[in-house]
């Protein structure tokens, strides 16, 4: 028997492998199916089956495609209803593969079709739990993304959550080992640990949702409490996972090399989005303009998600030299198959061509703490902007400055300088860039970035707020 977690870090997202005998299964595939494939080839073996814990909102799994090219069924748990043929297991039902044995346990709550895999080795012996959404290392999966699917409130769908854990997950033993759908990074909980892999034993300790004595009245509130509002592409994801999508590696192929001529008669032509994914130092120093930055190496998946609400969206990409393919992918990894094309040769082909192009003023902490210490008492009419998240700002921000989260930049458009100069922050300079091509594409030209963000903020003298702990912030 051989097991293989397949985790993807961008995505905080554990895909499976599993071998017996010849046989594999695959749960919760990425979108990108080949290297399963591939992976299945080297070992000899034959793909069997194709497990879906859930209809994923947070990605576009590669059930469909994979089922395509290897015939292996799809498998959900009881109450799925989808486009595509798939096997609608019943709770309980007991899957062969090679020496070992998967047993489906509908575990709802997290959303309704949601279930569980239990492992049994060939001895017959609990083994291994794959929990998808339904149980992190840390936290239990959110129950309020499937509110209007089940017409059900987040807290009754929490009641159910809670019953499912109670007589389906904590009754294994505390050997069982846990294999959750994601890790620390994903929307799809609040408090997941950095760990990805665990036993029931140890989330029976750790966990807060887990607690022994705890009641399903403290388990509502406590897991529907502080939930932050889902990134707005997480419901079209669950479409294109429930009805089926096309293949990635068609969107891939038709993407066009566009030259910078072509490339800019398609942006004047049609209504795109230019998204830069280059590195935020390379942005600052040229990028076009109204194009907006997010870069590939930051938290690109969600920050795309959440200002990009469309996900049908024509784009234009400027992208790495080599990584234009992978740029397309990690889009359509969550559900943005509209990629037209990007600029052949990156944005030295828009720079050599002799073509208008803008520029993102920046200064290091140490200027921002010159800057504040000349004005003296004035310092307060200096604008300053952090675009961290609430958490983060709560828990310790620059003294009298506001707060001005990123994913709800457009609700504070009005509080911006429209001639004065300004200054944005975030934690280390990524956030804080998105915002300045955002604010720049709309016409504030006078933005200036601080490198380095709040880590290089807290290194001065510039005062700041006493730190609070976000594990005592609600």
């Amino acid at each position: 028997m051989k097991i293989e977690q397949i985790y993807t870090g961008c995505l905080a997202q554990g895909a499976y492998y599993i071998e017996s005998n010849g046989e594999v299964a695959i749960i919760d595939p990425l979108r990108e199916v080949q290297p399963y494939i591939d992976r299945a080839n080297k070992d000899n073996a034959k793909i069997k089956y194709i497990f879906e814990t859930h209809f994923h909102a947070d990605f576009v799994s590669g059930h469909v495609t994979l089922a395509e090219k290897t015939g292996a069924p799809i498998i959900y748990g009881p109450t799925a209803k989808t486009k595509f043929e798939a096997h609608i297991a019943k709770d309980g039902e007991v899957f062969q593969l090679g020496e070992i044995t998967i047993t489906v346990l509908h575990t709802p709550g997290h959303t309704l079709e949601s279930s569980c895999y239990l492992l049994k080795d060939k001895d017959g012996k609990d083994y291994a739990l794959f929990s998808g959404d339904t149980l992190f290392l840390g936290d239990v999966g959110r129950p309020d993304l499937a509110q209007k699917v089940s017409n059900m409130t987040k807290e009754e769908l929490a009641g159910i959550l809670f019953d499912s854990l109670r007589t389906k997950v904590m009754t294994l033993a505390d050997d069982v080992i846990v294999y959750p759908a994601h890790g620390a990074g994903s929307a799809c909980g609040k408090n997941l640990s950095k760990e990805t892999v665990g036993t029931i034993g140890e989330q029976k300790q750790v966990n807060y949702a887990l607690r022994a004595n705890m009641t399903k009245k403290e388990f509502i509130q406590e897991v529907t409490d502080g939930l932050l509002p889902p990134p707005l592409y997480f419901p079209l994801n669950a479409k294109l996972n429930k009805e089926g999508y096309e293949n990635v590696e068609d969107i891939i192929r038709d993407a066009v090399a566009y030259d910078a001529e072509a490339f800019e008669m398609v942006a004047n032509e049609i209504d795109t989005v230019i998204l830069d994914v280059r590195h935020q130092d390379d942005y600052a120093k040229g990028h076009i303009p109204k194009s907006i930055f997010i870069g590939i190496d930051g938290d690109f998946a969600p920050w795309v998600g959440a200002l990009i609400p469309d996900i049908k969206q024509p784009i234009l990409l400027i992208a790495p030299l080599g990584r234009e393919e992978e740029s397309i992918l990690r889009l359509a990894r969550v559900g943005y198959d509209n990629t037209l094309g990007y600029l052949k040769g990156g944005f030295d082909t828009w720079k050599n061509e002799g073509l208008e192009y803008d520029t993102v003023s920046s200064v290091s902490a140490g200027m921002l703490e010159e800057v504040l210490e000349e004005a003296g008492e004035e310092h307060q009419k200096i604008p300053v902007f952090d675009v961290r998240k609430d958490g983060e700002y709560a828990a310790e921000h620059i003294t009298d400055v506001p707060s001005t989260p990123l994913d709800t930049i457009n609700d504070h458009l009005a509080e911006f300088p429209k001639e004065e100069e300004f200054y944005l922050h975030c934690a280390g300079g990524y956030r804080s860039m998105i915002a300045a091509s955002i604010l720049k594409a709309r016409g504030y030209h006078n933005v200036i970035n601080v490198a380095g963000g709040f880590n290089a903020i807290k290194k001065t003298s510039i005062k700041t707020t006493n730190f609070v702990c976000p594990t005592t912030l609600k």
